[in-house]
């Protein structure tokens, strides 16, 4: 089970990953050992309730596509253990992220005080603008 909050688990059997060979400079040992994960959820298919599924399907992240998986390739690491754990630490962020309960905005006022403090700081700036003028006689 992968834990994203106290109260929502993913199955471990719902999130497929499967070992591929990294890219980038490596050597020798980059042709030889498939280290990078490359990891796929089907959001649409899990068990997260549907509130949540909307949430992450209607977000705008071009690592989901149009059938709603999400797909997450992991080769910071050299082993492939680190970049499993990469992949689903990754996929645990993504999902607490976009899952987020905003704060409704309240609109609030600028104080009367607040606008003659700037309204006097407006016009000392003009008075010292005006004192550094040439005078005319």
């Amino acid at each position: 089970m992968i834990e994203i909050s106290p109260n929502l688990f993913i199955a471990d059997t719902e999130v497929d990953l499967q070992a591929i060979r990294a890219q980038g400079s490596g050597g020798q040992n980059v042709n030889k050992v498939s280290s990078a994960i490359h990891l796929r959820f089907d959001i649409s298919a899990s068990s997260l309730p549907d509130n949540v599924k909307e949430k992450l399907l209607r977000c705008n992240d071009s690592r989901v596509n149009s059938d709603g998986i999400m797909i997450i390739k992991a080769q910071q690491f050299r082993t492939q253990e680190q970049n499993r754990e990469d992949a689903i630490a990754r996929l645990v962020e993504w999902i607490k992220e976009n899952t987020k309960v905003l704060k409704k905005r309240r609109a609030t006022r600028v104080s009367k005080a607040v606008k003659a403090r700037r309204k006097d700081a407006k016009q000392a700036q003009s008075q010292r603008k005006q004192d550094r003028q040439k005078i005319r006689w």
